[in-house]
């Protein structure tokens, strides 16, 4: 599996000849991709569903198609974009990658969820959970792509959401909002050290880098 990072929580990902885009949004540049077979968008918060960019992407990549949960395909609906709709525990085919949905609602900003979230496993092997920490895939992720900051959210409760989920891999997403020296600083060396005592590679995924797991 290959995976891009275009910045927070926009991620490219590539299984054998298949590439899926995940969360293309305001805090990423528009990727720049030569193939693409689906968009997913995990909810329709701006730094995760930019109806500027996504409307680039088709218009790049014609037989590309969205897929997210019923909410956000409402919102996008009504800027012209067509999706596929996913229902929570479903699963998707896209050219032989299966892609399964986990979860429904966004974390609480202040005691109330604003909105829904889904979580996707693609590949049986890579989970994105979008905004929340409570979604966990009962046949397990081999890969975690792990938000590490965001006002809904402790660094503490991402830690002990990373070792709950047991993956053999995590790197970080949802990072944009720190400066650089803070991100590459305390938190990859918080993150780092904790998770790997627990088994987990911390993988550390800049914007802008690509990685094999």
């Amino acid at each position: 599996m290959k995976i891009t990072k275009y910045g927070h929580a926009c991620l490219l990902v590539q299984i054998g000849q298949v590439k899926i885009l995940v969360d293309p949004g305001v805090w990423n540049p528009l990727p720049d991709i030569s193939e693409l077979d689906a968009i997913l968008i995990t909810h329709e918060h701006p730094d995760h569903c930019d109806i500027v960019q996504v409307k680039a992407l088709l218009e790049r990549h014609k037989h590309a198609e969205v897929i997210t949960h019923d909410a956000v395909a409402k919102k996008i609906g009504e800027a012209g974009i067509a999706a596929k709709r996913i229902e929570p525990g479903q699963e998707i085919d896209v050219l032989g990658l299966k892609i399964k949905s986990y979860g429904t609602e966004h974390d609480a900003i202040y005691q109330v969820s604003p909105c829904r979230n889904t979580g996707f496993l693609i590949g049986g092997e890579l989970f994105v959970p979008g905004d929340a920490l409570h979604d966990i895939p009962p046949e397990g992720a081999r890969v975690l792509a792990l938000p590490t900051g965001g006002p809904w959210m402790r660094l503490s409760e991402a830690i002990d959401y990373a070792k709950s989920v047991q993956a053999k891999f995590a790197f970080p997403i949802h990072d944009a909002m720190y400066t650089d020296a803070y991100r590459d600083g305390l938190v990859t060396k918080l993150f780092g050290d904790v998770l790997e005592s627990a088994g987990t590679v911390f993988t550390d995924l800049k914007a802008g880098e690509t990685k094999e797991f």
